[in-house]
């Protein structure tokens, strides 16, 4: 039985889909190449954070890509709320795709939503770098991209994971699907532009102040030696520490206390910010 479930907005209702998928990742090879999207989950089943500033970035997207979407939140937020009460899952990871060739029409794709194993916060994960991997139009969230970066994932050692990738001078500037962050000389840095602007991402910029320095810059890969801690951030995960990158070990081996810091202020931000969809 599948476990993902999917069905199309039209301007007459919804609709199924003439597939079925295990999962998003799954589903995501039924879909256009050329299009947007978002991603996210929800917590207590119908509770979402910062949903406009997904919704946002998808008209930004769309804008950056050039799809004529006209989104009707109040509409579009309604019948989420349908198919997740529909597909009774509990909490769900969901995906809102726009096809280019029909703008007008929304893929929505709910799955269950799996929350991060607490070992990979309290032990953090192993990345690798991806050299001369720059993103082409990063700033929008494409399909093209989700359908690209399979190549990257499927192929990742065991034990790694996720890849950075680097443009041609580099610059470490973001995970497949993550923003990515390093502790060098004592100031946190990420990238300011090359990338795509992570909803979490906004959540760090906002907690980040009061405990460390912040630079939008990103860390060179020639500066590996001197990153003392690293972290990459998604909506779906939040902070995921970063203790190992090219096999080379950050500091002590654990995430370090800058990134704990910012984890335990990341959470409680989002516990206050919770609203309904």
């Amino acid at each position: 039985m599948s476990t993902c479930f999917i069905k199309t907005l039209k301007s007459d209702g919804l609709h199924p889909v003439d597939y079925q998928a295990d999962s998003l990742n799954d589903a995501a090879q039924y879909e256009p190449e050329d299009g947007i999207y978002t991603v996210t989950n929800t917590y207590q089943v119908f509770k979402v954070l910062k949903f406009n500033a997904h919704l946002d970035r998808l008209e930004d997207s769309a804008k950056r890509a050039d799809i004529p979407l006209v989104l009707d939140r109040a509409r579009l937020r309604s019948v989420l709320r349908q198919m997740i009460a529909e597909a009774n899952y509990g909490d769900v990871r969901f995906r809102v795709t726009v096809p280019r060739q029909q703008p007008d029409t929304f893929i929505l794709s709910v799955e269950p939503f799996a929350p991060l194993s607490p070992m990979l916060i309290e032990e953090g994960v192993r990345v690798i770098t991806a050299p001369n991997s720059a993103r082409h139009n990063a700033a929008a969230k494409t399909t093209g991209w989700m359908q690209a970066r399979k190549a990257i994932s499927e192929n990742l050692q065991s034990g790694i994971y996720d890849a950075i990738l680097l443009d041609d001078k580099g610059d470490m500037l973001e995970g497949l699907a993550s923003n990515f962050y390093a502790v060098l000389h004592g100031e946190l840095h990420t990238a300011g532009e090359g990338v795509l602007p992570g909803i979490a991402q906004q959540i760090v910029f906002e907690v980040a102040p009061d405990i460390v320095p912040m630079k939008r810059e990103a860390a060179n890969i020639g500066d590996l030696t001197n990153i003392t801690e690293a972290f990459i951030t998604s909506s779906s995960r939040g902070i995921v520490p970063v203790v190992e990158i090219d096999e080379h070990i950050l500091g002590d081996g654990k995430p370090g206390v800058v990134t704990i810091a910012l984890l335990t202020a990341y959470n409680e931000w989002v516990k206050a910010h919770l609203e309904e969809l």
